[in-house]
């Protein structure tokens, strides 16, 4: 364990030697005020580094990770990152960003007991009763794992767009929008599921939808 903490100090070593050479300014401008134009909800997998997807540096990206990448209306650390990035940062664009292959969506229908996080994967099996009839059409366990993955994005898109953080937000009239997108592990490529929200009027057209984006 010791080698390893170490090897992770060298690297950590290597990596700030290896920006300042680049640009030598690199980390007193990071000192000052942090202004990203952008906040991540992502899953916590170790697959999915957030900055390095959409190619940002530290600094231009506020980043919320969970498993499953889930938004609920009742969690106190998303809430909190939430009004934050909307109130204090004042970010343009909130990226709900799930993954093809999502353990965690996985485990919340497969049917085996894991203890806590049972529930805290519980809105999941929501998603997948309120879409079952869509679900068991398709041909094999992967189709559904991945179109559930994309089913909860979609929904957590909603519950970002539906919060009161962004509807004040909106009414004061702050620029600011909720996106849904879905990494690809295979390729290392993101996919917008077209469930943009800008604005109480995109929100309600969403809520409206009956048949929801469905990526091929």
């Amino acid at each position: 364990m010791q080698k390893t903490l170490e090897d992770l100090k060298a690297k950590n070593r290597a990596w700030a030697t290896a920006k300042t050479a680049v640009d030598p300014g690199f980390f007193k401008r990071l000192e000052g005020q942090q202004a990203p134009e952008y906040l991540w909800i992502g899953c916590a997998d170790s697959r999915v580094p957030a900055n390095e997807i959409v190619g940002l540096d530290p600094g231009e990206l506020f980043v919320h990770r969970n498993v499953a990448n889930l938004a609920p209306p009742q969690d106190a650390n998303y809430l909190s990152v939430l009004q934050f990035a909307v109130e204090v940062i004042k970010v343009k664009h909130i990226l709900v960003v799930g993954h093809y292959g999502c353990g965690g969506v996985a485990a919340a229908v497969d049917g085996k007991r894991r203890g806590l996080v049972d529930h805290w994967l519980h809105p999941i099996r929501e998603v997948n009763h309120d879409h079952r009839h869509e679900l068991d059409a398709l041909p094999g366990e992967r189709a559904r794992w991945d179109r559930l993955v994309e089913l909860n994005v979609i929904r957590q898109v909603k519950n970002v767009a539906s919060d009161v953080f962004l509807r004040e937000a909106w009414a004061r009239g702050q620029a600011v929008s909720v996106h849904g997108w879905v990494y690809t592990l295979g390729n290392g490529l993101v996919t917008d599921l077209g469930v943009s929200v800008s604005g109480p009027e995109d929100l309600a057209q969403l809520m409206d939808r009956s048949v929801l984006p469905h990526q091929d």
